[in-house]
């Protein structure tokens, strides 16, 4: 049963060492997420899936490794304490760093989740993990639309605001209006939003449970919406 639940955003530019002279820019961010990982961590998981955007769908069992070699860093992250191989994608390699961070060194494993996948896949996704352990605890990471500025990843569309505004609002009520359910999955696509599909993994996983929320950030430097939440 899923016990608690961090959503974060997955930028490799959270790792100070990647940011360099910008890294204190990020520094309110990296704060809240060390807030919604430890929410997690104090409800005491006995495994914690790392949900993220990926290119293809599929799981990463515990060991599988994250390099930012591509982004110029010679930086490795692993992810929980097995002896797996397998690459990470970009979005898991941040989460494994950001549980590294928090001091978690019990399970851990991943999930990739592409932004082709369907609303009802998302959600049986969402059920699997919650029935994984007896005390499951979710790292979500996704980011909102990339077209927020002129100067954002994907320039500037006139419905980036509204749909993060609804995200805001999911994320900060755990979904209770199902504002997240209800996101379409098109409209993400085309306003660049990373998140919908790990967001609808996480509303499936927490059906029913009555899991209080806090939102602990939303904004949009650079151009992209940022978002970060606990979930208990």
């Amino acid at each position: 049963m899923l016990v608690a639940a961090a959503v974060c955003p997955c930028p490799p530019l959270l790792l100070p060492e990647l940011a360099a002279g910008a890294a204190a820019e990020l520094d309110g961010l990296r704060a809240a997420c060390d807030t919604a990982i430890g929410a997690v961590l104090a409800a005491e998981p006995d495994l914690v899936w790392v949900v993220g955007p990926a290119a293809e769908h599929g799981v990463f069992e515990e060991g599988g490794v994250g390099s930012f070699q591509p982004y110029g860093v010679g930086r490795a992250v692993t992810l929980g304490p097995g002896r797996s191989s397998e690459p990470l994608p970009s979005s898991l390699a941040v989460g494994a760093w950001l549980l590294e961070r928090s001091g978690w060194r019990g399970d851990a494993r991943g999930l990739g989740v592409p932004d082709y996948l369907e609303a009802e896949l998302c959600a049986a996704n969402g059920v699997r993990l919650a029935g994984s352990a007896t005390r499951v605890g979710l790292l979500v990471l996704g980011e909102g639309s990339a077209r927020r500025s002129l100067k954002a990843p994907g320039y500037l569309d006139e419905r980036s605001e509204a749909f993060d505004e609804t995200v805001a609002r999911g994320l900060a009520g755990a979904d209770a209006g199902g504002e997240l359910s209800a996101l379409d999955d098109h409209l993400a696509f085309e306003l660049m939003a990373s998140g919908r599909a790990p967001w609808q993994v996480l509303t499936a996983a927490a059906a029913g449970l009555g899991l209080s929320a806090k939102l602990l950030y939303a904004d949009a430097p650079y151009g992209v919406g940022y978002f970060v939440a606990a979930w208990s």
